[in-house]
């Protein structure tokens, strides 16, 4: 399942390549993935043709595409991604010119992938007055030609919906402003503008005011194992079974480890550890371990490379190993899941 690390390469793919552009027309292929979209198809289709791309943003595994009015205002709502286990937004960009070249690129541009889902249609960056939407045109150097936005996705556990933006704004801005709600929409800066779907989503580590006190804190309310807790979006958003196996390998905690009783020493090393690891895997691309998770080019991530914990059952831990150890990594049944540790470095909780 898509995480933090691959949610945020598909919004700087968004970014880069289809901010500025008009939705000239909207196609549902499969209505099962606007399944939120309670409107319906019908509604979702007329809501966002005439409108552009705006702004590209994303908390935790959430990305959302704020939109412009015809006369460049800001929508009052905006278009929710959700990837669920296998969801993938295509860019494809219309071929512009006559050669031979050129004739395949438009071969490959009307190809309609397999699993297809939902399909917009969009023109040229700037092509309407929405051109001035937040993060300016779209950079590539097919700015000029239309380009086809595709959801694809083969399980169809994700899907889009519109949802009316509410004001988020942390406290630490909050204290020096207007109160939140006595502030109007156009008075809100559209950064702290989210989704009214997704406000309940936490902060993740990598928000600039994500607030690692408040997760300590909410870590001494519980006594789920501390795994539990970090896959729990309310209390730190964008972290999955894969990097949540990845940070506790490094902070060599045991995932059954009741979390309250993680001192606040250990909390910070988990902190900086789940920090480093979505970080390192970003940089990466993401992790790819098949076709089903790609950028918006289709191009596949590599941190899979990288992964000490995840998947290496069997395998000999690397920390053991440069330590002269012999530890191999077991793989152990967890909420109808995996999880991986070493049975050295994160030992089992006594009152386990």
């Amino acid at each position: 399942m898509p995480e933090l690390p691959e949610v945020e390469t598909v919004r700087a793919g968004l970014a880069d390549h289809s901010l500025g552009r008009p939705v000239q027309a909207v196609r549902v292929v499969d209505a099962r993935s606007l399944r939120r979209h309670l409107p319906g198809p019908a509604h979702f289709e007329a809501a966002l043709t005439g409108r552009a791309l705006r702004g590209a943003y994303r908390r935790g595994k959430y990305l959302w595409l704020t939109l412009s009015e015809a006369d460049g205002t800001l929508a009052d709502e905006a278009l929710v991604v959700h990837l669920g286990m296998s969801g993938q937004l295509l860019v494809r960009d219309e071929p512009g010119g006559e050669s031979d070249s050129e004739s395949e690129a438009r071969a490959a541009f009307d190809e309609q992938p397999r699993h297809l889902r939902v399909a917009l249609e969009l023109g040229p960056a700037g092509a309407t007055s929405a051109a001035g939407a937040t993060g300016g045109a779209a950079s590539t150097n097919r700015a000029s030609t239309g380009q086809r936005l595709l959801f694809v996705d083969q399980r169809i556990f994700g899907g889009m919906f519109l949802s009316p933006l509410v004001p988020d704004v942390p406290a630490t801005v909050a204290a020096n402003e207007a109160a939140p709600d006595e502030m109007g929409q156009s008075e809100v800066p559209e950064r702290f503008l989210v989704p009214e779907a997704v406000k309940h989503i936490a902060r993740d580590p990598l928000d600039e005011f994500f607030d690692p006190a408040a997760v300590r804190r909410k870590f001494l309310r519980t006594s789920s194992g501390i795994k539990k807790v970090l896959l729990d979006q309310s209390v730190i958003s964008g972290v999955g079974n894969i990097y949540a196996d990845e940070a506790l390998w490094r902070a060599r905690l045991h995932y059954a480890k009741p979390a309250r009783t993680l001192s606040a020493a250990q909390t910070r090393e988990l902190l900086d550890a789940v920090t480093q690891v979505l970080r390192e895997s970003l940089a990466a691309g993401g992790t790819s371990f098949d076709a089903l998770y790609v950028n918006v080019l289709g191009e596949s991530g590599y941190f899979e490379r990288s992964l000490n914990a995840y998947g290496r059952a069997g395998e000999p831990c690397h920390r053991c190993a440069e330590a002269g150890r012999t530890s191999l990594m077991v793989r152990e049944p967890f909420q109808n899941r995996s999880s991986y540790r070493c049975p050295h470095c994160q030992r089992a909780p006594r009152s386990r």
